[in-house]
């Protein structure tokens, strides 16, 4: 299993927009989040061991802070093409086994995960209200095989601190994951 890291894009970065189809077709935009107090932006996939690991804690975190007004969305990026479990048909199969609440949208482009400079599935990423970022790292100590309990602490923690009006912790851990399978000649430089 390869162990990519995210990249942890600069901190007050403002959301980069996107607009995307979600699993059932719909089009959904950074703009549909404009009344959250809070919002994840969730780079995940099907296929990856990392995100097969922390699922059903995605699951479960949003159900936790949808209530409290918190947004999320996951967008998977991946070659769909070389990955056949990442197409969006496979996506939708995906999100209702797992029961997300949430938008699972497809990066068909890659553009977004570029934007957002995206390196690896899971990779978290969370904006205030202004939709700065306050937070980027990983959602909890917890790897395949590692033994921890996936508790979703680290972005419990910023979650909590972002929607009491405060800065999350100053000290963030990237995320670690499987690298984002990016079509040949489409690779980012960062």
């Amino acid at each position: 299993m390869a162990r990519t890291p995210s990249t942890m894009l600069p901190l007050g970065t403002s959301a980069p927009d996107f607009s995307l189809p979600d699993v059932d077709g719909r089009t959904v935009s950074l703009a549909d989040f404009q009344q959250s107090p809070a919002l994840v932006v969730m780079f995940i996939c099907n296929h990856c061991p990392f995100v097969k690991h922390v699922a059903g804690e995605l699951a479960r975190l949003a159900k936790d802070y949808q209530p409290r007004g918190a947004a999320f969305v996951a967008i998977n990026s991946n070659d769909a093409t070389a990955y056949s479990d990442d197409s969006p048909a496979k996506m939708k199969e995906e999100a209702q086994t797992r029961g997300y609440s949430f938008p699972y949208l497809y990066d068909e482009t890659q553009k977004v995960a570029q934007a957002y400079r995206a390196a690896c599935t899971p990779d978290f990423y969370l904006f205030d209200a202004g939709r700065k970022l306050v937070y980027r790292g990983q959602l909890d100590s917890s790897r395949p095989e590692s033994g921890i309990p996936v508790t979703g602490a680290d972005l419990r923690a910023a979650l909590d601190a972002a929607l009491a009006g405060n800065m999350p912790a100053a000290e963030q851990r990237p995320s670690i994951g499987c690298n984002i399978k990016w079509r040949t000649g489409n690779e980012p430089s960062y």
